[in-house]
């Protein structure tokens, strides 16, 4: 089964992050799930260690196909785990955790190189891939 996501969305995200999502998703069934989570994770991650940020990207069922809804890269700042860059298409804005809220030519720029990065340790088998439905 097929899972259709809406790529015109905004912020806009690159052809190759859905086309990694729809890869991820090739083998779910959300019957009758209004949501899907998809946790991408580096088991060996910590603030000792360093490693891959842990992302999470959440999808939910609009009429027949399937919308981002954010995408959240998370990172040690000290011992604590706290949102590093939080893509919202709900409100259409980027976050960052050194600039906030930032304004669309940033955000366009933050998105391009998280995306780039993302995909590059994705296709380096880093993470371990969890998804849950909701």
């Amino acid at each position: 089964m097929t899972i259709s996501i809406d790529t015109d969305q905004r912020p806009v995200m690159p052809v190759s992050f859905y086309q990694l999502l729809s890869q991820e998703l090739v083998d779910t069934r959300p019957r009758d799930a209004n949501a899907i989570t998809l946790y991408f994770r580096d088991p060996d991650y910590s603030p000792e260690l360093g490693g891959f940020h842990p992302v999470e990207v959440r999808l939910e069922k609009q009429l027949n196909h399937w919308r981002l809804v954010y995408v959240t890269d998370f990172a040690f700042h000290g011992y604590e785990l706290i949102k590093d860059i939080d893509i919202c298409f709900n409100s259409k804005q980027v976050y960052s955790s050194i600039g906030g809220w930032i304004n669309h030519d940033e955000g366009k720029e933050l998105i391009e190189l998280f995306s780039d990065n993302f995909i590059s340790y994705h296709h380096m088998d880093v993470y371990q891939v969890q998804i849950a439905l909701g």
